[in-house]
């Protein structure tokens, strides 16, 4: 535990203007960012007597071992810069808000050449026009299958459309009347584009326009005497009316809102938020969090602001924006949202009205999601903590590994040797920390010496991120085998993402943010018996590495294995602690054995083509499709092959002698079912 006192700046040497500070630990990872009015006031009330701090705030500082701050020309920069940093570093310390659930939204691709209306969930993409959140897809389909006879807009796949395309004929849709069908050319894509447009409209609210016009249309074919024109005008306008039913009026001024309600206790707190377009409610979401911060209802409405509309411009940002309590920085945060709207926004509290009783709604189903919340997570976290607590004591551990990482090595009859790395974090795996190896010591199947080598491997990674960051000063002598004992606990708390999987990848510059390696576990389990467990702690005692805790679970009888010991640690079948060893287990088998698939295949797919100088992957594949596989390949005479759309004499020389050299290899067997994997199909390329 560090002493704030180590680390405050000197007096007078924080400005008093408006900035944005970072508090890092000893590893140089930001654990918290904060802004300020007035850098100098805000800094300094961390530095007063712990007893006085907030308990969160308190840990907070005594993680911390520095702090530095960036002043800005305004509070509006501060915030901009403050939601920057938080994305960026992630900091453990600052509330961050979790979807309790993938919405699906009504999506229109406006950034296509003809635009689709489909259901979408997941990070929005640029040119893309959103509407909901909605609670179920069917409520979007529903939605879209009313709106396709006043505006047929395309609905299909690109696939379904390229087809059509060829051969000429539309989609059923297309048939039926709710698809203009651009694929075949009866509208431009120019007309296209303007139905689209017209559906995002009404989607936005401006309905009005749509039906009265529909309604004077039909009134002009009854006049005309086109019955039909005028019934079929008739039916489009009854549909757009069920579709404005499917959401039932809640404003009356048809205005543009977005209502954010807080339910929240000492630990947690749920949001969540209605957004209202043009009166009715189009989309409802939620968010949980930890209060990991000392915060108020009005910080968590400030951090509730900042990730809904960081990413947003434009009319995403509503006119108003009605909250049960107003930021500290009331009058910046409304300028921020004026900038990325482009027009002025009004967030202010609901005082009476409609807007108050629907404020009321939204602040019950907040309050119903907390206690969801709260129930779900007391089951879920007193399973893994009692799974936690029954590991550590059949391994005589003094704690519960709150962090424990499993190895695994897969191959094929000694082929592709690889292994994979899975971390589980308080029980819950931690994707984003999965690392996978090729074995690069030897040749041939070996499952012991594959296990210390990986081990070997992650670890003297470890020790070279503890001497990077400067944790112990750099020992004379070797390393490997008198290096200093990897020590400290796993943070607690979530640890951020470190980047895409990647084997032994060079660590990047010291900006704050976590290391591939860099944090150690309190448990090594390894897939296998003594043998393996004894070689990954020759491994970790080769390094010096004497303070983690190693096990191996056998498959056979799900034997837990401890080194040096002759006999093994037998858990009941209704352990917690052994189910989740063997959930541990389970992921690393199959991180390991789909990274080694991955690689078999693309090894099967290599081609004795591929080693002809100056023939492209394009004249491969003519080759290819000329002659129907690798083997007819092999057969054809040099002027068979010239024949070959841009394949000259030379080329095909060459080509012929790479086939002549590399005689036919026997028949590869699929060793699961005994099926013969012919050449024709693994050959090409």
């Amino acid at each position: 535990m560090a002493d704030p006192s180590s680390y405050r700046p000197k007096p007078g040497q924080i400005p008093d203007s408006p900035g944005v500070y970072k508090f890092r630990d000893e590893h140089r990872r930001v654990i918290y960012v904060g802004k300020a009015k007035n850098l100098r006031q805000r800094v300094a009330n961390y530095f007063q007597d712990l007893a006085g701090l907030h308990p969160r705030t308190r840990t907070m500082v005594t993680t911390a071992a520095s702090v530095e701050w960036t002043v800005v020309s305004t509070e509006v920069e501060a915030l901009q810069l403050e939601y920057s940093w938080i994305k960026e570093f992630d900091p453990r310390f600052n509330v961050k808000y979790r979807d309790d659930k993938s919405y699906p939204y009504l999506a229109v691709t406006l950034n296509e050449e003809f635009p689709r209306v489909q259901v979408m969930r997941g990070a929005k993409k640029k040119g893309v026009r959103y509407f909901g959140p909605y609670g179920h897809a069917w409520a979007i389909r529903e939605t879209v299958d009313l709106m396709l006879r006043v505006f047929p807009v395309r609905t299909c796949s690109a696939g379904v459309f390229k087809n059509a395309a060829r051969t000429g004929r539309p989609c059923l849709l297309g048939y039926i009347g709710k698809c203009s069908a651009p694929c075949v050319g009866r509208v431009t894509p120019e007309e296209h584009r303007e139905l689209a447009q017209d559906f995002c409209d009404f989607m936005a609210g401006r309905t009005g326009t749509y039906i009265r016009r529909l309604e004077k249309d039909m009134m002009q074919a009854a006049e005309e005497l086109e019955y039909e024109r005028a019934a079929r005008l008739r039916d489009d306008a009854e549909a757009l009316k069920r579709a404005m039913e499917k959401s039932a009026v809640v404003l009356a001024d048809a205005t543009d809102a977005d209502l954010i309600a807080v339910a929240e206790d000492e630990l947690e707190a749920a949001l969540q938020i209605f957004h209202v377009r043009g009166g009715r409610v189009r989309g409802q979401r939620g968010w949980v969090t930890d209060k990991v911060e000392a915060v108020d209802t009005s910080g968590l409405v400030e951090h509730a602001l900042q990730q809904l509309y960081g990413e947003e411009r434009g009319d995403a940002v509503p006119k108003e924006v009605l909250v049960p309590a107003l930021p500290e920085d009331a009058e910046a945060v409304s300028q921020w949202l004026a900038e990325r709207r482009g027009s002025q926004v009004s967030l202010r509290i609901p005082q009476r009205g409609d807007k108050k009783d629907l404020m009321a709604t939204v602040q019950r189903n907040a309050q119903q999601a907390l206690g969801l919340h709260k129930t779900k997570r007391a089951s879920d976290l007193t399973t893994r903590s009692r799974a936690l607590e029954e590991i550590a004591e059949a391994l005589g551990l003094d704690t519960a590994p709150l962090r424990i990482e499993c190895y695994d090595i897969s191959h094929l009859q000694g082929d592709d040797v690889v292994a994979s790395m899975v971390v589980f974090e308080d029980g819950l795996a931690r994707k984003s920390e999965y690392r996978r190896f090729q074995i690069k010591g030897f040749e041939g199947q070996d499952d012991v010496r594959s296990m210390h080598e990986v081990i070997g491997r992650r670890f003297k990674r470890y020790l070279q991120e503890k001497e990077r960051t400067g944790e112990w000063e750099e020992q004379t002598g070797d390393t490997q085998a008198d290096g200093p004992a990897a020590t400290g606990p796993a943070p607690t708390g979530p640890v951020p993402a470190v980047g895409p999987t990647a084997e032994d990848a060079e660590p990047r510059e010291d900006d704050g943010r976590p290391k591939r390696f860099a944090y150690p576990p309190q448990l090594v389990v390894v897939d296998g018996g003594q043998p393996q467990v004894a070689a990954a702690r020759r491994a970790l005692d080769e390094l010096g590495i004497d303070d983690i805790a190693v096990c191996g679970l056998a498959k056979r009888l799900e034997e837990v294995w401890l080194p040096d010991d002759d006999d093994p640690v037998v858990l009941p079948r209704s352990s917690e602690g052994l189910y989740l060893l063997q959930r541990v287990r389970d992921e690393a088998h199959r991180f390991a054995i789909t990274y080694q698939r991955a690689k078999r295949a693309k090894r099967i797919r290599t081609s004795p083509l591929d080693d002809v100088s100056g023939l492209g992957e394009t004249r491969k594949q003519a080759l290819i499709k000329h002659f129907g596989s690798v083997k007819k390949l092999r057969q054809a005479t040099i002027d068979e092959i010239c024949e070959v759309p841009g394949i000259g004499r030379r080329t095909a020389e060459s080509v012929a002698a790479a086939l002549a050299s590399t005689a036919p290899a026997a028949p590869a067997v699929n060793t699961a079912t005994g099926e013969i994997i012919e050449e024709d199909d693994g050959g090409s390329s």
